[in-house]
């Protein structure tokens, strides 16, 4: 009896000793952390800047305290940024359907401003620019110098006004400059739909489209092209989301509703551990037109970022579709814009992604699941294929000619998917559908929580151009290729015939 009451009175002290050197310890962290002692020394070399440094009109508290606070948003992470009035008002109209520049998208990747990015329409492209490439200077002007808000002013200008771009390709570690003029880039947002070449699909047939970026019309302009497709006898589809920046939030949802039963959880965000903010997101009831359940490849590739990894990811998570390209970004954070007074605001990122399988895409990105790279050479040709309509009649002629291996792979995964639903057909009892199975990383189920309202990772441009919807023929039977895009500028043009 003694040895018990010995026994639970060293256990009550063993506890109590353990509680309170915890809350010890928790209180020296909160107290280290408390914030007082960093405040003083910012105080005290805020103040002495301003006393001895030589140029008075360089120390006034505003500008001390603007550059303070862009730098403290800028070492969190390079989507995090104070915004000065003037970049808060652009942020702002970054909504249009137009804007000025030279139609590049830009985040830092390993700590270089990279083009994620590049309109095959924009002035980039046109001059040579491809996504991937590492920019060294705008302007004679180092970009390890410059935060990202000031790198999008100097982007950024009048229609008609030069600016010249020093890259560095990581392919080939070669530096090129480019010249080129500002110009009004207008947004768009699904091309180049159509049957592929028969002669690459034989003996099915199969659809293609593209999405640029995820703006308010997406959805609807792909549901238009899936329907136009379908009535010409499509059984499978192709998706292509390379170069893909993302875009809207909502409407990366909404894409993924059209291949996925509704109610479906394809997306989880979650907040800083603890907070408890957690939002699940489900496709919807009301804007999925009719169940669509044909055998799905989407094509991605390293520039493939937000929203298009939100699609790909879910859809391979949900087995729905084959992914098929390179790894994706690896950009999944959603920012929220913070108004903060006098005009200003700040960009925090405030949560991340995950997959239905709670799989995180930042910083990791989206794992094909049939890898096909492009040599340099290639993604050269890819990205003249794609700005074909803005070539000269001979350069359109050579870019005819390339054959692209990564869509090759995803039309051969495609005849693969046809062939086991067809022999899967004939084992079930007649009457029982036979699934269009596509490969998918498994993992652990996503957190639940009430869904909520839609909302945007990153303002996204509003887009006005319709798809165009053809049944043209690719001009090399080696492999099938985009036709020439419809633009609001220019009307449809037949395609040239194949080669004899």
């Amino acid at each position: 009896m003694k040895r018990t009451l010995l026994e639970s009175a060293s256990l009550v002290w063993l506890f109590c000793g353990l509680a309170a050197t915890t809350a010890a310890v928790c209180q020296e962290e909160a107290k280290e952390d408390s914030g007082f002692k960093e405040m003083e020394l910012f105080t005290e070399v805020l103040e002495t800047i301003r006393q001895g440094y030589v140029d008075s009109d360089k120390v006034t508290y505003e500008k001390l305290i603007n550059s303070a606070l862009e730098g403290m948003l800028a070492s969190l992470d390079p989507h995090s940024q104070f915004m000065q009035p003037k970049v808060f008002d652009q942020l702002k109209r970054h909504t249009d359907s137009t804007y000025e520049g030279i139609g590049v998208t830009i985040s830092t990747k390993n700590e270089v401003l990279t083009i994620v990015t590049a309109r095959e329409d924009g002035p980039a492209a046109k001059s040579g620019v491809l996504p991937g490439d590492q920019i060294l200077k705008i302007n004679d002007q180092l970009t390890e110098d410059l935060g990202m808000e000031e790198a999008v002013n100097l982007l950024r200008g009048r229609p008609g006004e030069s600016l010249k771009l020093t890259i560095r390709r990581p392919a080939t570690q070669k530096l090129h400059e480019f010249e080129m003029k500002r110009e009004v880039i207008k947004q768009s947002s699904v091309e180049d739909v159509r049957l592929l070449d028969s002669r690459l699909t034989a003996p099915y047939r199969m659809g293609y489209a593209r999405i640029l970026q995820f703006s308010e019309p997406t959805a609807e302009e792909l549901a238009d092209a899936l329907d136009e497709l379908e009535q010409q006898g499509m059984d499978a589809f192709v998706l292509d989301m390379r170069n893909n920046p993302g875009g809207l939030l909502g409407s990366a949802i909404d894409v993924c509703g059209e291949f996925v039963k509704a109610g479906t959880v394809v997306l989880t965000t979650e907040g800083k551990p603890g907070s408890g903010e957690i939002k699940v997101y489900r496709t919807s009831a009301e804007k999925k037109r009719r169940e669509r359940d044909y055998p799905l490849a989407i094509l991605v590739n390293h520039s493939s970022a937000s929203g298009a990894e939100v699609v790909s990811g879910a859809l391979q998570d949900l087995k729905r579709c084959i992914v098929v390209g390179e790894t994706t970004f690896g950009k999944g954070s959603v920012q929220s814009i913070i108004p903060i007074g006098e005009g200003k605001a700040i960009r925090m990122t405030t949560a991340k992604y995950y997959t239905p399988s709670h799989r995180t895409i930042h910083e990791n990105g989206v794992v094909p699941n049939i890898v096909a790279t492009l040599t340099p050479t290639q993604e050269q040709q890819l990205a003249e294929w794609f700005s074909r309509d803005t070539l000269s009649p001979e350069e359109r002629q050579r870019a005819e000619n390339f054959t692209d291996p990564q869509l090759v792979r995803a039309v051969d995964a495609m005849k693969g998917a046809l062939v086991y639903a067809k022999t899967l057909a004939k084992e079930k009892p007649s009457g029982d559908p036979a699934p269009a199975p596509a490969p998918a990383a498994g993992g652990k189920p996503a957190p639940e929580a009430k869904p909520t309202e839609k909302t945007s990772d990153q303002p996204a441009d509003k887009a006005s151009a319709k798809p165009a919807k053809t049944n043209e023929e690719a001009p090399k039977p080696a492999a099938a290729q985009p036709d020439k895009p419809t633009t609001p500028e220019k009307p449809e043009t037949p395609a040239p015939s194949p080669p004899r």
